[in-house]
């Protein structure tokens, strides 16, 4: 990087260098430069200096960690271009606590991953190959992450079964060299399904005694374990609700099996019913959180961390910060954020989150006089407790990229950034890794920054707009487009829209009261229409599709407005990316561009659903005439069937017309056709099909009998059957059409995908 040879020296130095060593190392060898600095655990100082008469650039830190966080962050400078000349930078981590959970299951699936299989587990056990854990665990060192949980939080009890542990051990053993310490998940039930109990009580003394002789032999095993998260009482999970006990109750007996090996317990604050009963009105699962943990607040021991979720809901694409991080006075708390993108396009969109989470951690809760941002509520700087800090829910996979869309990785450096230093802005953010990850091509970085710092907000209008949530197929795969999935259901993920209008009233005065578990100042703006921002109106408030906001606009109208926009702005990335075509590696671009292209096309999957949804439970039409109506769209089913049939989906909204065509098993193959009678010119054709996961159907296009296309339906999308999970978009451009040409679209079927089409689009392009 610096175009010179590097040779380690074990003493100081003769000649001008780079000097790693811890401050108590330097301090012994040069009292008087070193013995005034001070640093924190995990902090690290770089600074360029004369030892001994000789230049040195040092790197120190009180401890080999905050050395090695030293290193990379000059390593970084490097790489991004910036002189390291006349350095005198001290930093110190923002909270001590900085992990990422792994929700991976011991067959080597992950529960919401989307980049390939588990890099720590597989058929039942640890890996043996491990090469890809360190890797990992380096990777995550580079942005100063100290911590791992590498199970899922719906936990296998196995996980800490006598003959599994020494497999626990080897994946400890490859995260020490870079300062990340392992952690699991576990199941408060394991006393009873895999300890011989007869309870997993939490005030059984057998209990007790059961968690302490396990942790004193894992850390036998692992010295340097950090601790355990819990998921209990919630989507299904055994608690200590089974006992009429609390969650202060199941972490404490934990925690002081724990606490003297210097352990901790992250406690998830997902508790809540997923059976609640929709046609009350009173009922909100936004509530859950606060209602279960408020009262506990102070009971949890020292070594206890409340780990809440962002917002009060799920990782939708927009929601609150949750009440409940002003709720605990008395109590460590963790920020739970969510990098693998579960309802955020599932790394086939790009959506940089970093701009989102900083709306949540800047937010002032109103917790003292002064104020009292997310971030500093959970670092514990606001209350002055013992710990806190942040977590992520990752969910990296042996995909060759990590997250599965090379632009994701975005996401996880944003987290780590946000969690040593959350005063960080988003687009310093976006730049230092487009820098990192495609070099200093000032066309790159400009062009890369900007489409990573507006993804959020594009990908929202496309998808759930005014903090209704993203309006997805909550009880599938939380992917296409589901706008009714959502209601009529226990799960409270309601956004209960009816002919006459949409949102949640959360209000104190006449709604399910939420709004009062915020100190007063921010129960005060949310609970009025006039001073709840818009981009929350629905979370809050419900209002008629006639309502005006603050744009000028009435509800409805900006719901179609804002989807078209989207679209429209998530065709824009495909543009914008093709300007760097040989300004980035060809492997990179390719995979990028087949990304961007899917989600151009899946966002017009997202406007019509969401548009045509709403156009028929409010039965107001878009003032521009665009919802229902699509020139240049040809419906499948309309066309000239051999072999094809139609056939409904469901949900209706998520097929243009609600219908498509299908060719079923029992056909080799299939074709529609279509006569051409527009002008002579040159075209574009827009082929909408399907693209399950239980089959590889095949397609070839065809004009005036010539084939100009083809292609195997094989994405690994998240859908088993036709719908909004599965509709995507193959483009085919530069098509010379003349009056009287036949299009024909032949499909093969494979398994039970059956070469399904909705429709096809032909658009003139310029000459």
């Amino acid at each position: 990087m610096l175009g010179r040879t590097l040779h380690e020296e074990k003493t100081l130095p003769r000649e001008s260098s780079i000097v790693l060593a811890t401050l108590s190392e330097l301090r012994a060898h040069a009292p008087a430069i070193f013995g005034q600095a001070v640093l924190g655990e995990d902090g690290f100082l770089l600074r360029k200096e004369r030892i001994d008469g000789t230049d040195c650039l040092v790197v120190t830190g009180t401890t080999d960690r905050g050395v090695l966080y030293g290193v990379f962050a000059l390593l970084s400078r490097i790489a991004r271009g910036e002189t390291v000349s006349a350095l005198n930078e001290t930093q110190q981590p923002y909270a001590p606590i900085r992990w990422v959970d792994e929700w991976d299951n011991l067959d080597g699936r992950i529960e919401r991953g989307y980049a390939g299989p588990s890099i720590f587990f597989e058929n039942g056990n640890v890996r043996a190959d491990l090469t890809r854990a360190g890797e990992y665990a380096r990777l995550l060192a580079s942005i100063g992450i100290n911590g791992c949980a590498i199970n899922n939080v719906n936990a296998n009890p196995r996980i800490l079964e006598d003959d599994f542990l020494p497999q626990v051990a080897r994946v400890a053993d490859v995260f020490r060299p870079w300062g990340v310490r392992l952690s699991l998940s576990v199941d408060v039930s394991s006393p009873k399904v895999i300890g011989g109990l007869d309870t997993f009580d939490p005030r059984d003394p057998r209990v007790a005694e059961w968690w302490k002789k396990k942790f004193d032999q894992l850390y036998a095993l692992v010295p340097d374990f950090a601790g355990v998260v819990v998921k209990a009482d919630s989507e299904g999970r055994l608690g200590p609700a089974t006992y009429q006990r609390t969650p202060a109750d199941a972490a404490n007996v934990i925690a002081r099996a724990l606490a003297p090996h210097h352990g901790i317990v992250f406690y998830r604050a997902f508790v809540y019913n997923h059976h609640l009963d929709w046609t009350s009105p009173k009922n909100d699962r936004a509530k859950a959180a606060y209602d279960n943990f408020h009262p506990l607040d102070g009971k949890f021991d020292d070594n206890v961390i409340v780990q809440i979720k962002h917002g009060p809901i799920d990782f939708q694409v927009r929601e609150p910060a949750s009440p409940l991080f002003s709720g605990l006075d008395k109590t460590n708390e963790a920020i739970e954020l969510q990098v693998t993108q579960e309802y955020t396009g599932q790394q086939r969109h790009l959506c940089f989150l970093p701009t989102m989470w900083k709306q949540v951690l800047d937010f002032d809760m109103h917790a003292g006089p002064q104020p009292t941002p997310v971030k500093d509520i959970v670092s514990g700087k606001t209350f002055d407790r013992p710990t806190g800090g942040f977590v992520a829910v990752v969910n990296v996979g042996m995909d060759a990229n990590w997250l599965g869309h090379p632009l994701g990785m975005a996401n996880l450096y944003g987290y780590g950034r946000l969690a040593w230093n959350p005063d960080l802005d988003s687009k310093v953010i976006a730049e230092e890794w487009t820098r990192l990850t495609f070099g200093n091509d000032s066309t790159v970085v400009r062009t890369i920054q900007s489409m990573l710092v507006s993804s959020w907000t594009v990908y929202e209008s496309y998808t759930g707009p005014l903090g209704a949530g993203t309006l997805t197929d909550i009880v599938g795969s939380h992917f296409g487009p589901g706008v009714e999935s959502s209601e009529r259901n226990g799960w409270g993920q309601w956004h209960r829209a009816d002919p006459g209008g949409i949102g949640m009233d959360r209000t104190a005065a006449t709604g399910t009261g939420y709004v009062d578990q915020y100190r007063a100042p921010v129960r005060k703006m949310y609970e009025s229409l006039d001073t709840t921002p818009d981009e929350l109106l629905l979370f809050f408030h419900h209002v008629p599709y006639t309502y005006v906001l603050g744009s000028g606009k009435t509800v409805i109208q900006h719901i179609y407005d804002s989807h078209y926009a989207g679209a429209q702005l998530a065709a824009g990335f495909v543009n914008q990316w093709k300007t760097l075509k040989g300004h980035v590696d060809e492997e990179r671009y390719e995979e990028v561009l087949g990304r961007l292209e899917f989600q151009a096309g899946h966002a017009i999957v997202w406007r019509d659903a969401v548009c045509n949804w709403f156009l028929g439970i409010s039965g107001i039409a878009d003032q521009y005439g665009r919802v229902g109506h699509y020139p240049g769209r040809i419906e499948a089913e309309a066309m000239q069937l051999e072999g094809y049939v139609p056939f409904d989906v469901v949900p209706r909204e998520t097929a243009s017309g609600g219908k498509a065509i299908e060719c079923l098993p029992s056909e080799q193959k299939c074709s529609a056709t279509y006569r051409f009678a527009g002008a002579a010119g040159r075209y574009e054709i827009d082929v909408e099909y399907f693209d399950q996961n239980n089959g590889k159907s095949h397609f070839r296009v065809f004009v005036r009998d010539r084939v100009v296309d083809e292609w195997v339906a094989d994405d690994r999308l998240p859908a088993t059957k036709p719908g909004g999970d599965s509709s995507t978009r193959r483009r085919i451009p530069g098509l010379a059409l003349r009056p009287g040409d036949n299009i024909r679209i032949e499909g093969v079927p494979d398994g039970e995908e059956h070469a399904a089409l909705d429709y096809i689009e032909i658009h003139a392009t310029p000459e």
